[in-house]
């Protein structure tokens, strides 16, 4: 087989919307930066051109779909090599969708869905920046809400003793402390 002029715009294009993804990852402070990018949506279209235009060389036999079915395992494995799981967090859900959905670019290109390609790689990449902020200050209310339910179940279940002792060591402290003391902040209790 010999490299043609169609086999080099692929290959270019499809590490170009890789990388693009690889930048905006990298930004975030992903492991799953510019170069993995690159390369997984590269590797994808290789393949996918391998088994869908090399490989079908006889026209009597249709292209061969088992390699592009092969590369979404593959590339979930290389997914679940980004999640990181600490004890009630869950970090790099999004570097492995975005993983699965470079590579499911490179495929795009690979068999000749130059314009779909694009379009995904802008929509996605889009998507990933303005929803960033949004996603962020969801997961901060969330956690400051739980935060909030957890003392106040806390404090809920208290004695009356507890609460009482509670008091006491804030005055006692106030007293101690009294930079801390300012007299038109009002501390209120309710049950």
């Amino acid at each position: 087989m010999e490299i043609t002029a169609d086999f080099v715009w692929k290959m270019i294009l499809s590490a170009g919307l890789g990388a693009i993804f690889g930048i905006e990852r990298a930004k975030h402070g992903q492991a799953a930066g510019i170069r993995t990018n690159m390369m997984i949506s590269l590797a994808s279209c290789l393949f996918t051109y391998i088994g869908v235009t090399a490989l079908s060389t006889n026209p009597d036999f249709p292209p061969d779909t088992r390699i592009p079915a092969q590369i979404v395992i593959g590339v979930g494995f290389l997914g679940a090599g980004t999640l990181l799981q600490t004890k009630n967090k869950i970090r790099g859900l999004t570097t492995a969708s975005t993983i699965w959905l470079v590579s499911a670019i490179g495929m795009a290109v690979g068999v000749g869905m130059y314009w779909g390609a694009v379009f995904v790689t802008l929509l996605s990449t889009v998507a990933l920046i303005l929803l960033a902020p949004i996603s962020e200050g969801i997961k901060e209310t969330s956690i400051e809400q739980f935060k909030a339910q957890q003392r106040y179940a806390k404090i809920k279940h208290e004695s009356d003793e507890a609460k009482m002792k509670r008091l006491e060591a804030l005055r006692l402290w106030l007293e101690l402390n009294p930079e801390h003391s300012d007299e038109d902040e009002h501390v209120i209790i309710e049950d």
